[in-house]
């Protein structure tokens, strides 16, 4: 290096540190040095001054995102889509999640300054939701609450056998299978009736002293057709009233019914809801809180108190209880304003073709065609298996499926076309979407 080589006049890191003393202690010392090295290494290649170290360290740190997760655009017409997160938050339980960042009172008293019951607003909004339950429990999932409520009301009794039919055991993404996850806690599945009919007689008949629960499950992501019969919750619940009676054994009925729906959702008569599975007889209900409910990622516990109340003790409940930005986003879904679940579920097709329509206007005004076309969208997250929505979408060329989804829109390819579904986009992602398709459109000309 010769002594007016400008690579000696790159700042040493020490001094840049110093310099950019403010961005330490928003980034820590690790990324501003690591912003800096990469700067340094620009300047030494000669693709800045440098002079421009500094700018450019400054313009590396604006840039960096605080998590590798990537925001997308849902325009696939799958509400509930599980690959990208589910449900979608309100605008009140994101503002909870912020809210809840900090410091918060999750198990403190305010009045006393003593530890109090975690969560309690939160549990006091889901009484609230759905009064027919004696008491509520929140945790960290849906496979959560099913592992609790085996561990704590069955095995831990001495009683490890579950009761279920053959029909109801399913296995949902991912080769997850619930009847392994109920293993998991030591307990002993019995399977009662036949994949396609299982009879109240069916159940009355496996129940001993050794059975701990009998567990009823939504198969919510698949529809059996045909020559079949299940045994609902009222009639479940008579037949082990009944067993009580004739012999003296008291076995709870849990009702898994898996997509969250407090009360009965009239587009949507067949899938299961807490209240009406509380009020028909079932003991428990679990659920979902990220499918129909619109909320965070948790699982809900709904029944009788006493039941509740064994779950919430058990040694297992602190391994599965629920963080407080979920306690904070559950309680603002359950008591704020409409969630874009709601939303995308009960959009008008009439609305949604005069949006769809005015969106593809203003893609030609820009040089892009797309065509207007029925398309059928779903409810997805394993809610409503064979309920199809009508909708619209704006059918592009397939090919742009991918570089759409290197610009944060994840569309579905299918039929020869990407098909852009606007019923799960949400107003404020609409120029966002349309600055995608359009990116994608214009690099396509380009090459």
């Amino acid at each position: 290096m010769t002594h007016d080589d400008p690579r000696r006049r790159i700042p040493r890191t020490d001094a840049l540190l110093a310099t950019l003393g403010d961005l330490v202690g928003v980034h820590g010392v690790d990324a501003v040095k690591a912003a800096v090295t990469t700067a340094q290494a620009d300047a030494r290649s000669g693709r800045i001054t440098p002079e421009d170290v500094e700018s450019a360290t400054r313009a590396v740190l604006a840039a960096r995102t605080p998590t590798t997760l990537h925001p997308l655009v849902n325009a696939t017409g799958v509400v509930l889509h599980t690959n990208i997160g589910r449900a979608a938050l309100s605008a009140d339980a994101r503002r909870a999640l912020l809210a809840a960042a900090g410091h918060v009172d999750v198990e403190f008293d305010l009045g006393t300054g003593a530890r109090a019951r975690r969560g309690r607003g939160t549990l006091a909004a889901l009484r609230e939701a759905v009064p027919a339950a004696g008491d509520v429990l929140a945790v960290n999932n849906g496979a959560a609450a099913l592992v609790l409520a085996t561990t704590a009301l069955a095995v831990a009794q001495g009683r490890p056998e579950i009761v279920m039919s053959r029909g109801e055991i399913v296995e949902i993404g991912d080769n997850f299978r619930l009847h392994e996850l109920i293993e998991s806690t030591g307990a002993t599945i019995v399977e009662v009736g036949t994949t396609n009919r299982t009879w109240a007689q069916d159940y009355s008949r496996a129940v001993t002293e050794w059975t701990g629960l009998v567990v009823k499950v939504h198969p919510s992501n698949f529809v059996v057709h045909g020559f079949t019969h299940g045994v609902d919750v009222p009639e479940l619940s008579r037949t082990l009233a009944d067993v009580r009676a004739e012999r003296g054994l008291d076995v709870p009925l849990l009702a898994d019914i898996g997509s969250g729906l407090l009360r009965p959702e009239p587009l949507l008569p067949d899938e299961p809801d807490a209240h009406t599975a509380l009020t028909g007889g079932a003991d428990l209900v679990t659920a979902s809180g990220d499918k129909l409910l619109g909320g965070p990622q948790a699982g809900l516990v709904l029944g009788r108190a006493d039941l509740v109340e064994a779950m919430r003790r058990s040694p297992l409940a602190r391994a599965v209880r629920v963080d407080k930005l979920a306690l904070a986003a559950l309680e603002a879904t359950l008591r704020g304003g409409p969630t874009p679940t709601a939303a995308a579920l009960r959009a008008d097709v009439a609305e949604l073709r005069r949006r769809t329509e005015e969106f593809a206007r203003r893609l030609a005004e820009q040089g892009v065609g797309g065509r207007v076309v029925a398309h059928d969208a779903a409810v997805g997250g394993g809610g409503a298996p064979g309920v199809v929505l009508p909708s619209v979408a704006v059918a592009l060329p397939d090919r742009w499926g991918a570089p759409l989804r290197r610009e944060g829109v994840v569309a579905q390819v299918t039929g020869g076309a990407c098909l852009v579904d606007l019923r799960g986009v949400e107003a404020d992602d609409e120029a966002r979407l349309l600055t995608a398709i359009l990116t994608v459109a214009h690099e396509g000309d380009a090459r």
